[in-house]
């Protein structure tokens, strides 16, 4: 696909009614990776319950006849929440001093890449938000770059390195205003 097709966005504050539509749009997303304990279906069903758990938690999932093919989901983060602890070096404090929004997680099925999908569910996420800005962690090797990339492309840019969990790579910490 290589042109905007017809999807229905839905926004949840609660992920109990699709948890299971994440989780299996994600166990194809990251099916390459499934072998490795940070990526594994249960860990990330883990992170997943722990985040819908937080202040701010809202998703917003793509259908396309029905079927799931895109999440985005986040939560927001004040002064001093072990994100920002994370964070090294230590983030500025125009980002830190005021509540911001983390995205925790975007995927789109393979076959819904390149078609603005990711793009329209990122947008419509941030669309719900009040915060000034919205920061995400991105592994610098998934796609040999090219997400880290896009996300550029999106006007993120790259203000630390956080390292979430033991099993987790080195993520480049990225930041952009939410508007």
């Amino acid at each position: 696909m290589t042109t905007a097709p017809t999807i229905e966005l839905r926004t949840f504050t609660d992920l109990g009614p699709v948890r299971g539509d994440v989780l299996d749009v994600y166990a194809e997303v990251r099916a390459p990776l499934l072998h490795l304990p940070n990526y594994a279906i249960t860990a990330f069903g883990e992170r997943l319950d722990r985040h819908n758990a937080e202040p701010g938690f809202a998703a917003v999932l793509a259908y396309a006849d029905g079927h799931p093919v895109g999440y985005v989901y986040g939560n927001r983060i004040e002064h001093g929440d072990r994100y920002w602890q994370r964070t090294a070096p230590e983030p500025a404090q125009e980002y830190t001093s005021r509540p911001a929004v983390a995205l925790k997680e975007i995927g789109v099925r393979p076959a819904w890449r390149k078609t603005g999908t990711a793009h329209r569910i990122h947008d419509a996420f941030l669309a719900t938000r009040d915060e000034p800005y919205v920061t995400l962690m991105v592994n610098p090797a998934a796609g040999d770059g090219k997400v880290h990339a896009l996300y550029r492309s999106w006007g993120y840019e790259g203000i630390g390195q956080s390292q979430p969990s033991p099993a987790s790579p080195v993520l480049t910490v990225m930041i952009r205003a939410t508007r």
